[in-house]
C-alpha cells in the first residue's frame, strides 16, 4: 500500500526473447535472401540496396541479441546455455561475413552467398525461440 499522496509503483516488464524482434530478423532475413536470389538470377553483384538491408538486419539481429542478455542475466532462459550463446555469436557472424564474401566476389555468387546468408540467419533465429521455449 502507499500512503496519502505518493504515487504507485508499477512494475516495468523486462526484456526477454522478444518474439516481435525474432519476428522481425526472420521476415527481413527471407525478404533479403529472395530479394540476393532475384540479384543472383540477374547474374548481378550485389549493390547498395542489398549492403543496406543486411546492415539493417545485422542491427535487427544485434537488438535481439541484447533481449537475450538482459533475460539471461535474470536468470531466464533455457538450461543448455551453451547452445544458446552458440547461434546467437553464429547468427551475429553471418551478415557481415556474408557481406564481405560478396564484396570480396563481384559477381551473381557474390549475391548467391547473400542469399545462404539470409536463409541462414531465418533458420537460425527459428531455431533460438524453439530453444528459448525449451521445446528443442
Amino acid at each position: 500500500m502507499s500512503a496519502i499522496g505518493e504515487r504507485p509503483t508499477r512494475a516495468i516488464p523486462l526484456p526477454t526473447m522478444n518474439t516481435t524482434v525474432s519476428t522481425i530478423v526472420i521476415a527481413g532475413s527471407l525478404l533479403l535472401m529472395l530479394a540476393s536470389l532475384i540479384v543472383a538470377i540477374r547474374d548481378r553483384p550485389m549493390g547498395m540496396v542489398l549492403l543496406i538491408g543486411f546492415i539493417v538486419l545485422e542491427v535487427a539481429v544485434l537488438v535481439q541479441l541484447g533481449f537475450v542478455i538482459a533475460a539471461v542475466a535474470r536468470g531466464e532462459g533455457p538450461e543448455d546455455k551453451v547452445t544458446l550463446w552458440g547461434y546467437l555469436i553464429g547468427q551475429a557472424v553471418i551478415p557481415p561475413a556474408g557481406v564481405f564474401l560478396a564484396l570480396a566476389e563481384r559477381s551473381r555468387w557474390g549475391s548467391a552467398i547473400l542469399a545462404v546468408a539470409g536463409f541462414a540467419i531465418a533458420v537460425m533465429t527459428g531455431r533460438l525461440l524453439q530453444i528459448w521455449q525449451g521445446v528443442a
